[in-house]
């Protein structure tokens, strides 16, 4: 279904809240740092205090409200599944509390020797990365000059490891460039070698239309990891999704309630994936929370969301390489495969300084700094080994980083450009002062 941005707006809570800025005014806050968290669904807020009345235990309950909740709570998994256009037969849902844990627990479950090898990629977010490094050989896919994959790079280094690779794991889209992966593509090259995929969801699934099971017969993701905070819906919730068979073996890391059919002084007998690796009471309502975005999602069109979106991510480049002096990181020419994710610096200033400004004077949220992809800003900031060290070895140094603005389904115009005058006011008032 189409909605005009007026229609859009009205869907989410908090758009209209009054921020104080350095004047004493008191202006509407803007948030551009939805890369980070987004604002909740009106209608997320309202199924919540729907379902508060009925909310009980869940998991061998036996009154009327658990088991309200609990076939709630395991339908849920279908729902996702078919959001995400996968089979209940092919894949479990695994909850946790968000990507990063998610991510741990795949690193923790599927790393079972030290000799197997991980191919990663130099644009991951930390979540990513860290927790591979120190459990086996990890190897990086390198990035080209504007930031996008490099996929000549990825088909050499699948020739090289084919038959000792363990998986890929990759982003689906940069929380820094807004570039995305083409997963679906990725993942059948990937399993012409034999080697299985896991996709970092954070950033994609807000934006995009995502296809487990693919087009064809090997462009299925084996994995894929995800946060309800990132896709309009609080209270923590990450979205772990498994091959059916997977985890059925060794222990889960967390040991406790809700994960053993049997125990006795001397053995214990797990139970079935996914309950295993759910140790104690879940996040419920972040479950509720969750289904309910999905649905709202689902009633705006994941097609007229992307639409929507590149419409508004195109009008913003056009406008911002407008101003003087501005250095925009990331392939910008090519909308198709990207979102509105846009990290830049004014180059007379230090990132720290224009995010400051733009809250304290503006009331605009943007984000600063690495975004916790610390080697893919590196690159893209073209930092060599010696500016590295030189950082490292200088107490006190500023750090290397950029603006980030990200922008979400009910941004507008109008936003925009707000913040490109405030921007530009930043740019010519302090145009003289030498930040670095």
């Amino acid at each position: 279904m189409y909605m005009n941005m007026k229609d859009y707006r009205s869907l989410f809570m908090g758009l209209e809240e009054y921020v104080p800025v350095k004047s004493g005014k008191y202006v509407v806050g803007i948030n551009f740092d939805n890369a980070a968290t987004t604002p909740p669904f009106k209608s997320v807020i309202d199924n919540i205090a729907e379902f508060s009345g009925w909310y009980s235990s869940i998991h061998r309950g036996k009154g009327y409200k658990s088991k309200l909740c609990d076939e709630f709570y395991e339908e849920a998994r279908k729902t996702i599944l078919d959001f995400l256009d996968g089979s209940p037969e092919a894949y479990n849902i695994i909850y946790v509390k968000n990507t990063t844990e998610g991510i741990n627990k795949l690193a923790y479950r599927l790393i079972d020797c030290r000799e197997g090898v991980i191919l990663s990629t130099r644009m991951e977010h930390h979540s990513n990365d860290l927790p591979w490094r120190g459990k086996c050989k990890v190897d990086y896919v390198e990035v080209d000059d504007s930031g996008r994959l490099s996929l000549e790079d990825l088909s050499s280094k699948l020739e090289k490891y084919k038959n000792n690779i363990k998986l890929f794991t990759f982003t689906g889209i940069s929380n820094v460039t807004g570039i995305q992966n083409d997963v679906n593509f990725i993942a059948e090259l990937c399993h012409s070698y034999g080697c299985r995929v896991m996709v970092d969801g954070a950033q994609l699934i807000p934006h995009k239309k995502v296809k487990l099971k693919g087009n064809g017969r090997n462009d299925y993701i084996d994995y894929l990891v995800f946060s309800a905070h990132k896709m309009y819906a609080p209270f923590g919730l990450g979205i772990i999704v498994v091959p059916k068979e997977c985890f059925i073996n060794g222990e889960p890391e967390y040991k406790g309630g809700g994960t053993v059919k049997f125990v006795t002084d001397d053995e214990i007998i797990w139970d079935e994936p996914p309950h295993k690796e759910e140790a104690g009471t879940p996040n419920f309502f972040g479950i509720v929370a969750l289904l309910s975005a999905m649905k709202e999602l689902s009633r705006i069109g994941m097609k007229n969301i992307e639409e929507r979106e590149r419409i508004l991510t195109e009008y913003f480049i056009r406008e911002i390489r407008k101003i003087q002096d501005i250095t925009i990181y990331g392939d910008n020419e090519y909308f198709k495969d990207r979102v509105g994710i846009i990290s830049f610096n004014l180059n007379d200033f230090h990132h720290d300084i224009v995010s400051d400004l733009l809250a304290e004077e503006y009331g605009i949220q943007t984000r600063s700094g690495c975004f916790c992809a610390h080697p893919y800003v590196q690159r893209l900031l073209k930092m060599s080994k010696k500016d590295i060290e030189e950082y490292k070895n200088t107490p006190g140094a500023k750090r290397p980083g950029m603006v980030r603005v990200s922008l979400g389904l009910y941004n507008d115009r109008e936003e925009i450009d707000y913040f490109l005058n405030a921007l530009e006011l930043i740019n010519r008032r302090q145009k003289s002062v030498r930040i670095f």
